[in-house]
């Protein structure tokens, strides 16, 4: 469970039916993740605008939107998410490209091995939950920050 009590939030996106079947299964199985699936990455990025996402897991191949792209649209909404992309091509240059772009968190090649693709998923969970802890406390430092400046104008003008 996250720092809030949900379950981590892990989102897979394939435009392969199978492999979304594949991976929901062997999480709902391995874990206790709210696994959501989608293979058309429009229909998920718009999932990902209302929902927390902890892991996005996506294909790098798919039509109208590729990996890169859904995972660039996921940082804006999300940037406290662990992103990974899944290829079935060992292109090395796309993965590059996706290091640089969308700050992926791990770069999976197709077949995967599914010990490995839990410790990524697992790892980012834990990645995505430090990161809001980080950003809650980083607020209530700039809060409490505020208030010390108003405790010393309210000071100063007592004093002078």
């Amino acid at each position: 469970m996250t720092q809030n009590g949900l379950n981590p939030s892990v989102l897979i996106v394939d435009d392969e039916d199978m492999v979304i079947t594949s991976l929901k299964a062997f999480l709902q199985l391995e874990t206790d993740y709210d696994v959501h699936g989608f293979t058309d990455p429009e229909v998920a990025a718009r999932f990902a605008d209302s929902n927390r996402v902890d892991v996005a897991v996506s294909d790098y191949l798919m039509p109208k939107m590729n990996g890169i792209q859904l995972l660039a649209r996921l940082k804006e909404a999300q940037p406290e998410a662990s992103r990974v992309l899944l290829t079935g091509h060992s292109d090395k240059q796309s993965a590059i490209q996706a290091i640089n772009q969308v700050s992926l968190f791990q770069y999976l090649e197709k077949p995967w091995d599914n010990s490995q693709l839990l410790l990524v998923i697992q790892s980012g969970v834990e990645r995505a939950n430090l990161f809001r802890e980080l950003r809650q406390k980083v607020e209530e430092l700039d809060s409490a920050h505020s208030s010390l400046k108003n405790v010393q104008k309210r000071l100063l003008q007592a004093f002078l």
